[in-house]
């Protein structure tokens, strides 16, 4: 017998004495209640947490200096494998990837994040390949996202983008520890750039449509981790003569928005598009 109430649905399930007692386990090992683990099952089961995006804040947040971090990554890797953001202070950037959350830092290492390590700005999935196909001779950032253009089937729906092979010439940036308060726009012009040359890495990213522009990065977002794991960050500019590209289109969007003193107080009625084009998409 199922009841309900608003948005909230209760189920009355019967479980035999191994599931049960496995349900117990999981619970007791790590943390999550029941309902959260029965919740993840039935997203599994019915396709659903396979196309959705979890995000916590938003862009506009972030373009106000919006910094503190309010969830860890051990609560980020319940709800995805594969995504990016930005850790507490705005110190570096993050990467998930094959269920494993990396941080590079302003300094130019990369180091695994601990799970206790917080966020002020993040986008997550579990990704699944929906469509994949390879790309030779990519000549550019503008190349790459022309090509990848013609992929998408649709400009209202997101898509989680995942890209493998060899750059023969790759640059990114990584952002700098910042101030509370200190706008987007203002802080990255502290940002740690680097130029790399034959390397071997994976893109994790994001399209976001133009609509979405208040909640998340418009048009692509993407950043490098590279296969010995000694260099990542938010890529800027790009040439390879082979990649192998996937696409996996995401309908479901779970935003979480922080009830931090700093996001409650922020003024977020302005469109943030601009700043971000300037903080974000400044490829050359």
């Amino acid at each position: 017998m199922a009841s309900s109430h608003a948005s909230s649905h209760h189920l009355d399930v019967r479980l035999g004495d191994g599931l049960y007692t496995a349900l117990q386990e999981r619970c007791r090992r790590t943390g999550e209640s029941a309902s959260h683990v029965i919740r993840e099952a039935l997203a599994a089961a019915l396709d659903l947490e396979h196309h959705t995006i979890y995000q916590v804040s938003t862009s506009g947040a972030l373009v106000q200096g919006v910094y503190g971090g309010c969830v860890r990554v051990s609560e980020l890797l319940q709800h995805g494998d594969f995504g990016l953001g930005t850790f507490e202070g705005l110190d570096g950037e993050g990467i998930l990837l094959d269920g494993c959350c990396w941080q590079a830092c302003g300094d130019g290492t990369v180091r695994q994040a601990p799970g206790d390590a917080l966020s002020p700005f993040w986008v997550t999935t579990r990704f699944q390949a929906d469509h994949s196909e390879i790309l030779s001779q990519v000549a550019s950032w503008a190349d790459l996202m022309s090509r990848l253009d013609g992929l998408r089937d649709s400009d209202n729906l997101f898509v989680a983008i995942r890209l493998r092979g060899v750059f023969d010439r790759i640059r990114y940036r990584v952002a700098c520890k910042a101030e509370p308060g200190v706008n987007l726009v203002s802080a990255t012009k502290a940002q740690a750039t680097f130029d790399l040359n034959d390397v071997a890495g994976t893109l994790v990213g994001f399209w976001t449509p133009s609509y979405a522009r208040t909640i998340n990065v418009p048009g692509y977002h993407l950043h490098l981790l590279s296969d010995d794991r000694r260099h990542a960050g938010h890529v800027l500019e790009l040439q390879s003569r082979e990649l192998c590209v996937e696409l996996h289109r995401e309908s479901h969007l779970q935003l979480v928005l922080p009830e931090t003193s700093s996001f409650l107080r922020a003024d977020l009625s302005s469109d943030p598009a601009a700043a971000l084009a300037q903080a974000e998409g400044n490829h050359r």
